[in-house]
This record gives C-alpha cells, structure tokens and sequence, in this order.
C-alpha cells in the first residue's frame, strides 16, 4: 500500500474533504495499518492534484481547499484494489533479532521477548481503548474498518502469545542444559 493509495480510498470513502480532515482519518482509522505525517500528507495531495487524481472542489477560509476523487483517481484506485498483487510483508525487525538471540544468551534473550510481549500487551490495550471510542456506523469506514481493526487485535494477541511461547521454550532449552 501506498500514501497515494490510503489518500485516493479515503477520498473515495469521503465525498469531500480538506487536508486536515484526512489526516484527522488517518489518525482515527489509518494509523496502526500505514501512518501519514502532515508533510507527507500534504506533499502527496498536491502530487495527486497535478497527476489529476484529485481536485479541489471547494476552497474556504484561510486557504483551507476541500478535495474529491476524479474519475482517473477512481480508476487508479480501482486498477490498485483488485489488479495489483499486493505485497507480502517480508521484513521483520524483531524476528531478525530473535534469530541471533543466541548472542545474548538465555536470560536476556527471555528479557527481551517478555519486553515484546508487554509491548504488544500495551499497543492492544491502545487499540481496544481506540476501538470503544469509534462511533460505528454501517458505512463502509466502520464496516471495513472494523475488519482491519479485528484483524490487529488478533495478529497483537498472537505474536504477544508467541513471545511467551519462545520464552518458556528458551527457559525449557536451559533447563535441559543443551
């Protein structure tokens, strides 16, 4: 997924809307799955201006300028959703570091992943106190959104749930004096 991509599907989702208040969805919906600055935000609306995927459809106060899918927008997002493979995540910082924990040796290994655990334990807890402060709707945000929110709360839970695993299989390894 790319920036373009999150802002064309929100714009689509929405039938008008500023640059603040997409990065006001980013912030309540898009954040966990693929954050966006303000730069970042702002640099890519008026990529997608000149490419002519957007177009400002209401200027206001203080410069302020509402923006809405064209049809080449549309179309762009389309040809992303359903044409486009998308890309497996293949890199994982943290599971590079549990292949070498070895190095460490047993105890700070079992540290480091109980630290991992709590992480997730904590980043969950954020994510449910997020979910009961969403007003669900049965628009397509809420409906999807949901989706995408279940499946974080399940991946947090499961890795969270694997790090105790490795712990107790590394604290089993010591035991056995291998």
């Amino acid at each position: 997924m790319s920036l373009r991509h999150a802002v064309l599907g929100l714009l689509a989702e929405l039938p008008r809307a500023s640059g603040y208040d997409l990065l006001k969805m980013f912030e309540i919906s898009l954040d966990n799955v693929w954050p966006a600055t303000q730069s970042q935000l702002y640099g890519e609306l008026g990529k997608l201006a000149k490419e002519g995927m957007i177009e400002v459809a209401a200027e206001g106060a203080r410069g302020r300028k509402e923006y809405e899918l064209t049809d080449a927008g549309r179309a762009e997002l389309l040809h992303w959703l359903l044409e486009v493979p998308p890309k497996p995540a293949r890199r994982d910082d943290t599971l590079l570091r549990v292949f070498f924990l070895g190095q460490v040796g047993p105890e700070a290994a079992r540290d480091f992943l109980t630290k991992q655990g709590k992480e997730l334990d904590r980043r969950l807890a954020d994510l449910l106190d997020l979910e009961g402060r969403i007003k669900w709707d049965d628009d397509n945000l809420a409906v999807y959104g949901r989706l995408a929110m279940e499946y974080g709360k399940r991946f947090m839970a499961m890795r969270r749930d694997w790090y105790e695993w490795a712990a107790k299989e590394i604290e089993g390894h010591e035991r056995d004096g291998s």
